[in-house]
């Protein structure tokens, strides 16, 4: 088993694509990823969390497809893709953890994300968090 995390970026749309690849190899589970922030803690307007929760929308719908064509295209039905909500690196350890994951990859930049919902959590403290969390190998994708 798998577990690749997704935000839209180049860097994670080519882990996904080296997962699959490495699943396919290892006629193994990939499952992907794409977790939706949460809305903005500070003060904002109704209209500015309903923008932020649709981009977030948008993107997961974008990702499957993209995921679907890819599997598609390579041939491979052993897949899943999850859209949760939270914290990209508690998710993303949580499912790992649940799945009993051979492994986790993810993208070295989370510069989509940042570009639609505006966050400040860089990809190397995603990226740096999951490999010092020990429990798994982690494969950080350029």
């Amino acid at each position: 088993m798998l577990v690749v995390g997704m935000d839209g970026s180049d860097s994670s749309m080519r882990a996904a694509a080296y997962a699959g690849g490495m699943a396919r190899r290892q006629r193994a589970r990939i499952v992907a990823v794409y977790v939706r922030p949460l809305a903005p803690r500070w003060p904002t307007t109704a209209v500015a969390v309903a923008g932020y929760e649709q981009a977030s929308g948008e993107l997961a719908e974008q990702l499957i497809a993209e995921i679907r064509a890819g599997a598609r295209r390579l041939g491979f039905h052993n897949w899943e893709f999850r859209v949760e909500r939270g914290d990209p690196y508690t998710e993303i350890c949580r499912i790992a953890d649940e799945l009993r994951a051979d492994g986790v990859y993810v993208g070295s930049s989370t510069q989509a994300q940042r570009r639609v919902v505006g966050t400040a959590l860089g990809a190397s403290s995603l990226t740096l968090r999951l490999v010092r969390t020990g429990r798994w190998p982690v494969t950080v994708v350029p």
